[in-house]
């Protein structure tokens, strides 16, 4: 190591002040630690961001795994818009009771291909709904196919107009 006395010499490099131009003095360290940080923040910023992507997606826990039913009703309201389109509907329970129904669809840019448009459901049409109901037993879940009281079948991919087995 060093002895009292010793010269030692320590790498300095000059930069100009970016207000007054007077000089200050920054060790290559310093710089480094600046790097070091920038790195940090951009990997945070990153990592905040796709926060929502997994929020709007959810983790399975709530949709999924849930088996089909068929539930008739009354349109209330149909939402045509991004993300992804809602279908409102009545179904009258077991028990007399009217159970406010929301059904998700995909993108409209997804569904318009098969068949899907804005102006399919009006309030008061008759529809039979294929739907998988969330766990918590909500009246909310994913739609996979509708029935209009006319016989015409809607569901997503390319077997989207064939009449029902029943």
């Amino acid at each position: 190591m060093f002895k009292p006395g010793d010269q030692v010499t320590v790498a300095v490099r000059r930069v100009k002040g970016p207000r007054n131009g007077q000089d200050n003095f920054a060790t290559e360290a310093n710089l480094m630690g600046n790097r070091f940080i920038t790195f940090l923040v951009v990997a945070l910023g990153l990592l905040i961001a796709s926060a929502p992507a997994m929020a709007h997606h959810g983790d399975g826990s709530t949709f999924g795994g849930g088996a089909e039913i068929n539930v008739k009703g009354t349109v209330t309201e149909w939402f045509w818009a991004n993300p992804h389109c809602l279908l409102k509907f009545d179904v009258k329970g077991d028990d007399g009771q009217v159970q406010h129904w929301v059904g998700e669809t995909q993108s409209p840019a997804t569904i318009f291909n098969s068949g899907w448009n804005k102006f399919m459901f009006k309030p008061g049409d008759q529809v039979t709904v294929t739907i998988r109901p969330v766990k918590n037993r909500k009246f909310v879940g994913p739609i996979d196919g509708v029935v209009l009281a006319d016989g015409r079948v809607f569901k997503f991919g390319y077997a989207n107009r064939e009449k029902p087995a029943n």
